[in-house]
């Protein structure tokens, strides 16, 4: 035998399919303190660093001599350089080191120091750490919209339903390129058409991009990657320098702008340098804030599964997005890309910054389904969003994502999908028809919507760039076509573009316009009870989920016509030796008539007498007053019968079979899976009670079992109980009663 049944089921689980692997130091396949890796070091002459984590100044490469010229403060470095590794990770998870005193901090550190003291942190306390270091004080979330038909009622649609969702950025992306200012426009109606405010970006080529921005477009571009090797930097066509222009360029024509950094992604390029994962991205980070970008998407990123495979390798990217933060730049903290074929493991990822918190806790919710994510896949979907609201309301976590009820849903859907057809229309595009606006509102994929004719569609789409159609275009165009409401939201994102309000670090427009910023609403936790506090109308919101039940639904529907019962009087203790007794809970054929299986309370009755009778015993009912508990109900119902057994039955249908000589807690057989019980189960847990009762040789009936009956039924159980425990009579004697 060369293995079990077991064995061979856990290698067909999803798990399976990944390449877990050793470290393999050399190639940078380690993701934090890795042999290679340089020891922290700064030497200051003159007022210029010589010497940098275990570099000459001659030997510096295009990341060091940037980051020494414009990323490290001198007078800073001089104090923070000479604490311990130990000194400063006591900071970081002190609670009365206040955030801005550890990002002053971070500017005179080193990317080794930054790396070795996150090195030193359990995984709880950098949550904790992270959860000081957020910029913003509420944590907000970011949306991927695509799909592969480049259907733009589509994206629209579901744009909208993101925004709706509270989704505070939203961004697309092409199959192929020349879509982008068809997707852009799509994705700029849909969005303001959901809720006014929301930012959005088209992840294309960096010109397209710069040039969608600056026609009003779109309003944010996190496209601009970040690599902690020059050998990976050239290979990506960038140097610090263009970075930092590049930077600029969108800053000053009104985009927010935050770089792009993935763990692992050196090592995946071939050009790691033998360096662990964690002190290149600390490089990363170190070059981000030099050139001046206000924020970063980081967290693996593209490249999440190459760390995954190495131990640690969820631990260290929790670690980069501390760095991040530690260093005073928005967090937009990955959990996007498909991270595992696991769900346990992608949980468990999402963990790090769901519990703490970040800017923007994933860099990308896919708010369509699986198929239609052109960046590769989401790590959460559409078909998830229940189960982060929910995960949502069980933490009591603000992790921005809000309850949406179907109705509004679809609501806003068809709106945004017929204002896009009606913005179309004006400008002169390819005609968006009604059977596409019908199909995106309730579609599920793009997979249900009608072919366009792609040819035509990117003909006009070169038209956008060429006639230089703009944001305040698509504003007129759906004022003329009597979306005067979303057109001012259209046009409301043109004006805040040229306040520049939004290219403050964490911006996000709230309500009323009000742009909500590490400036004006900055995180300022010191401890239990400050900072960010889940309470009030958002706390409301965020635990008020569509699917929650009425609990006046939870208990089963009363007869108009109850089974008729006729009281003998009170139970006596019987003589004959065939007896069984089956004793009822106090609200049986009361205020309850059906168990939780929906069986009526009489039909129970006679299942349990026609299984008694079969195997020769004589049954006789009695109501228990005293208790609602199955187990001293059977035993009551056991000491008055003629033979010594009972049964005992709760309203809500458990059951058990009992002896008066076996101690109330004890039985002979139990049926706790009341929601499994058929008729044919009471007929078998009769027929067994008769066979105790007459001596007989017998099977324990087979017992059945549902792993998740508690998760189904457990609330409805409490209230079914809670019912029971109300009819309670306490010190009442028993009644022996006949159906009829």
């Amino acid at each position: 035998m060369t293995d079990s049944s077991r064995s061979r089921a856990r290698s067909e689980r999803g798990l399976r399919r990944e390449a877990i692997i050793e470290p393999e130091p050399d190639l940078g396949l380690v993701t934090m303190n890795g042999p290679n890796d340089p020891e922290p070091e700064l030497t200051i002459v003159n007022g210029v660093i010589v010497r940098m984590d275990g570099k000459q100044s001659d030997n510096f490469d295009l990341i060091d001599q940037f980051v020494s010229m414009h990323g490290i403060d001198l007078e800073v470095a001089v104090e923070t350089m000479a604490l311990s590794d130990q000194e400063i990770a006591m900071r970081l998870v002190d609670v009365s080191v206040p955030r801005t005193a550890l990002v002053r901090l971070s500017r005179g550190l080193t990317p080794a120091k930054m790396a070795k003291v996150v090195s030193k942190l359990d995984p709880v306390e950098m949550m904790f750490a992270l959860k000081k270091l957020r910029a913003r004080r509420r944590p907000a979330n970011q949306a991927h919209v695509t799909n592969r038909k480049e259907s733009p009622a589509l994206l629209a649609a579901d744009a909208a339903e993101a925004a709706a969702r509270g989704f505070a950025e939203i961004e697309t992306t092409v199959g192929v390129a020349r879509y982008a200012p068809f997707n852009a426009i799509a994705l700029l109606v849909g969005s303001q058409t959901g809720r006014p405010g929301v930012l959005t970006q088209c992840a294309v080529e960096e010109r397209r991009n710069l040039q969608l921005g600056m026609q009003g477009l779109t309003t944010y571009s996190e496209t601009l990657s970040v690599y902690g090797t020059d050998g990976a930097m050239v290979d990506g066509d960038d140097t610090p320098w263009s970075k930092a222009f590049l930077a600029s360029a969108y800053a000053s024509r009104g985009i927010k702008v935050r770089s792009t950094s993935g763990s692992g992604s050196e090592a995946l390029m071939g050009h790691a340098n033998g360096c662990s994962m964690l002190y290149l991205e600390a490089r990363c980070l170190a070059l981000i804030r030099a050139i001046g970008s206000q924020g970063v998407q980081n967290g693996g990123i593209s490249t999440v599964t190459l760390p995954m495979a190495l131990p640690g390798g969820t631990k260290m990217i929790l670690a980069e997005n501390l760095i991040a933060a530690w260093l005073g730049l928005e967090v937009a903290s990955g959990n996007d890309a498909i991270a595992s074929h696991s769900p346990i493991r992608r949980t468990a990822k999402l963990m790090g910054q769901f519990l703490p918190g970040t800017d923007f806790v994933t860099s990308g919710y896919s708010a369509m389904p699986k198929y239609d994510n052109m960046f590769g896949g989401g790590n959460y979907d559409a078909d998830d969003l229940d189960e982060w609201t929910t995960i949502q309301r069980d933490w009591q976590i603000d992790a921005g994502i809000e309850p949406l009820d179907e109705a509004e849903a679809l609501r806003v859907r068809k709106l945004a999908a017929t204002a896009t057809q009606a913005v179309f229309r004006e400008i002169g595009f390819p005609e968006i028809t009604d059977q596409e606006v019908a199909d995106a509102v309730t579609s599920y994929d793009s997979r249900d919507m009608p072919d366009r004719d792609r040819a035509t569609d990117v003909e006009a789409a070169d038209l956008v760039f060429a006639e230089e159609i703009s944001g305040v275009d698509v504003a007129r165009a759906l004022d003329q076509a009597g979306f005067q409401e979303i057109g001012e939201a259209v046009l409301g994102m043109q004006r805040l573009r040229v306040s520049g309000d939004y290219l403050q670090t964490s911006a996000i427009v709230g309500a009323d316009w009000n742009v909500v910023s590490a400036v004006n609403d900055p995180n300022e936790y010191e401890g239990p009870g400050t900072g960010y506090l889940l309470e009030g109308d958002r706390w409301n919101l965020l635990q008020s989920l569509p699917h929650l039940l009425d609990p006046d639904t939870l208990n089963p529907p009363v007869s108009e016509e109850p089974a008729k019962v006729t009281v003998v009087g009170d139970a006596m203790r019987g003589s004959d030796p065939s007896e069984v007794v089956v004793g009822v809970g106090p609200a049986f054929l009361g205020t309850l008539r059906e168990t939780i299986n929906g069986l009526r309370h009489e039909a129970v009755m006679s299942a349990l007498a026609e299984g008694v009778a079969s195997c020769g015993g004589t049954p006789r009912f009695i109501r228990v007053l005293r208790t609602s508990d199955v187990a001293f109900i059977a035993h009551d119902a056991a000491s008055l019968s003629g033979s010594g057994i009972g049964i005992g039955v709760q309203s809500k249908g458990t059951a058990v079979i009992h002896s008066v000589e076996q101690e109330p807690l004890d039985n002979l057989e139990l049926f706790s899976m009341a929601p499994l019980l058929t008729l044919d189960s009471y007929r078998a847990i009769g027929h067994n009670a008769a066979a105790y009762a007459l001596n007989q040789r017998t099977s324990p009936v087979p017992v059945e079992l549902d792993n998740y009956a508690r998760a189904k039924h457990i609330v409805q159980t409490t209230f079914l109980h809670a019912t029971e425990t109300a009819a309670v009579e306490v010190g009442a004697a028993p009644i022996e009663f006949v159906l009829g």
